[in-house]
């Protein structure tokens, strides 16, 4: 669907930037850049004992008016919302939910960024889940949020590969965030010019998975090697990938894929390079782990501090289900 624009127009645009940490920081550092017209700025509450969410440490840098509402459920909120006049509303990344009054404020509505490619992969950790299946191509989506799940008709979007050794880390901070911030710009631009596309996503085509939890990420060394190296990129940084070892769980982060085979789960060998450990099919090289209540450290020095050798065994409660 495309929608004409009637009245303000260019910079003179009342925008609303409604996000939180790094990514809404960035996107708001490029809106003033650009001598865009913020009339407020919405974050999430700053938790207590916490540091200050980026975003809203920006908007108090500039003086901007700052709102952190606890809830967007409530009349007040929606009052809140309609009192800034916007012409629209850039949700750069939100997780409380937003009723439809509150995105339907702003004249022209709010376009939100989602690091995926709508419909697939709707849900809170849609950068983790198509690495960890394996996929080698995903991308973001700019889109008009409505009560449902990431399922509002989509402005715009962009893709990116999948590199065979990314991590989580590669795929969003050298790829998803930069694109992001650019496409949330270019999705301004549009609107500015009058160009709403709206089109609506055909849901039945795509999925929606949930969080991606620490305990999805526990490593079944009895699955196929690619599979397990699969699943320590989609987790690395966060929430990180583990096995137990003699009883004490151990994350895993930069690995790579090696032609070597054993009973799952055993240690082939221990070289300045790192723990090379056995799954089906072939093995993964660990080279940085971190032990549970530890630092992240490379693993040859854990190899050396846990007395670990050739012959070991890391277990994994799901290979014995």
């Amino acid at each position: 669907m495309l929608s004409g624009m009637i009245g303000r127009k260019g910079s003179s645009m009342r925008i609303v930037v409604h996000g939180q940490q790094a990514f809404g920081k960035a996107v708001l550092e490029r809106l003033l850049e650009r001598g865009e017209n913020v009339v407020a700025v919405c974050c999430a509450p700053t938790k207590e004992g916490k540091p200050e969410d980026p975003l809203a440490e920006l908007a108090r840098q500039k003086g901007l008016p700052l709102h952190q509402p606890a809830s967007w459920k409530t009349p007040e909120a929606l009052e809140l919302m309609r009192s800034f006049e916007a012409d629209v509303c850039m949700m750069a990344y939100v997780l409380l939910f937003v009723p439809q009054p509150v995105l339907d404020a702003p004249r022209l509505g709010t376009f939100q960024y989602h690091p995926s490619l709508l419909p697939h992969h709707r849900g809170p950790s849609s950068i983790n889940w198509p690495i960890a299946m394996g996929r080698t191509r995903t991308g973001l989506t700019i889109f008009w949020p409505d009560e449902g799940l990431d399922e509002g008709p989509i402005l715009l979007q962009k893709t990116a590969e999948i590199g065979p050794d990314e991590t989580i880390g590669d795929v969003y901070f050298k790829k998803l965030f930069p694109m992001g911030v650019d496409a949330m710009l270019e999705s301004l631009d549009l609107v500015k010019a009058g160009i709403l596309l709206k089109h609506k996503q055909d849901l039945a085509a795509g999925s929606y998975e949930s969080w991606f939890k620490k305990e999805i990420a526990e490593i079944d060394w009895s699955r196929p090697a690619s599979e397990v190296y699969n699943l320590i990129r989609a987790a690395n940084p966060a929430p990180g990938a583990w096995s137990t070892f003699n009883g004490v769980k151990v994350d895993v982060f930069d690995a790579a894929r090696v032609d070597r085979s054993g009973t799952p789960g055993e240690v082939l060998s221990v070289s300045d390079e790192g723990v090379t450990i056995s799954a089906k099919g072939g093995a993964i090289l660990v080279k940085r782990v971190r032990p549970a209540g530890g630092q992240k450290v490379g693993a040859t020095e854990f190899a050396a501090s846990t007395d670990l050798k050739p012959g070991d065994i890391f277990s994994s409660s799901k290979s014995k289900r």
